[in-house]
């Protein structure tokens, strides 16, 4: 994103500073004159390479592709007119940028509109708001970085949401289908699909409010990256299903009644130590999980052990075996941890860049 400053605010050096730390260029346009203009922009920390946005309405350099890289590097604009706005925010986004702009006045309304995030000021005039995507209710600007961090926090947990939904999907969908048409068995009753659905997907919720470090760089869909990591751990998902299966049956030879709730078990813890693995891109202690995600699991694991224990709604397994399903999964937890980071590597190995240039 891309803000174009204006006006010059209290808390302006320190919003400039804080928005390039987090990849987001920062533009000065102002009405007054080039010396003014450049001096205010040294104060501030800009730049000097300020534009004179007088040879804008030139039809000689209208339209080129020298005044349009120039704007797209200048480090803001002076004696600037409100059609001179509107044509730069035009131009930036022409060439891929995605733009927000801040305005108070009449003359910044059709930019405030133009622009991808128009930002009005506390002062504003009614049209400058009526046209803005965004109206701040006080003085100053830090707000806007407070936006951006939590805007990045919502982007993170719509992510891991993502990764982990998929994930699951494959699971249980592939081990239930393969379960069904390769040996003929039914690996949870209707009963048992339905408490998954309560139980986790009820739990999962809280992940709205999960803690989450914001990025230092801006954010952007990357769909290879959430399709292969959702992929990779529902794939060894199946094959430790699968395996469980073997081991009920084939090692410990039980009877199908009590294979289902192994696996209904497994499924449910197994499923929601997965969001434990996708919200974060390190190891699952990385980032400390936020405490409504941790008692929501915590009491949807516990109530679903308690049920697969004593045999509510399926066969009883008791308290050994429940704590060896327990032991199974978070075996396999430690091992998809170190699977996913490798993951990461392979899939998405460089940094995001540091300013986002091209429109996502």
């Amino acid at each position: 994103m891309l803000p174009l400053y204006d006006p010059l605010r209290e808390d302006s050096k320190e919003t400039i500073a804080t928005a390039r730390d987090m990849g987001v260029d920062v533009k000065m346009v102002t009405g007054d004159q080039l010396a003014i203009a450049r001096e205010i922009s040294t104060q501030l920390g800009l730049g000097t390479n300020i534009l004179d946005a007088a040879g804008f309405g030139d039809t000689r350099h209208h339209e080129t592709a020298q005044l349009a890289e120039s704007i797209e590097k200048a480090d803001g604009f002076a004696q600037v007119f409100p059609e001179h706005k509107f044509h730069i925010v035009d131009v930036l986004q022409r060439h891929g940028h995605i733009v927000g702009m801040t305005g108070d006045g009449v003359n910044d309304a059709p930019a405030l509109k133009k622009a991808d995030c128009g930002i009005a000021v506390s002062d504003a005039t009614d049209a400058a708001r009526a046209a803005a995507d965004i109206v701040l209710l006080t003085s100053g600007l830090s707000v806007i970085i407070d936006a951006i961090k939590e805007s990045r926090r919502i982007f993170q947990r719509m992510t891991s949401y993502a990764i982990y939904r998929i994930a699951e999907t494959i699971r249980v969908l592939i081990f239930m289908t393969l379960s069904i048409l390769v040996f003929n068995f039914y690996p949870v009753t209707a009963v048992m699909i339905v408490l998954l659905a309560l139980l986790n997907d009820g739990a999962i919720l809280s992940i709205a409010y999960d803690n989450v470090r914001y990025g230092s760089n801006p954010e952007a869909w990357k769909m290879r990256m959430v399709l292969g990591i959702a992929t990779i751990l529902g794939a060894i998902g199946v094959v430790a299903s699968f395996g469980l299966f073997y081991l009920a049956e084939r090692v410990f030879q039980l009877d199908r009644a009590h294979i289902q709730t192994l696996i209904y078990l497994k499924l449910s813890v197994a499923g929601q130590l997965t969001i434990f693995l996708t919200r974060t891109r390190g190891p699952f202690w990385s980032t400390r999980p936020g405490n409504g995600l941790l008692a929501a699991t915590s009491l949807a694991q516990s109530t679903a052990t308690l049920i697969s224990v004593y045999g509510l709604f399926m066969a009883p397994i008791g308290w050994g075996w429940a704590l060896f399903v327990w032991g199974y999964a978070l075996t396999w937890f430690l091992i998809n941890d170190r699977v996913k980071l490798l993951g990461y590597r392979i899939i998405d190995p460089t940094e995001r860049p540091l300013l986002a240039k091209k429109r996502r």
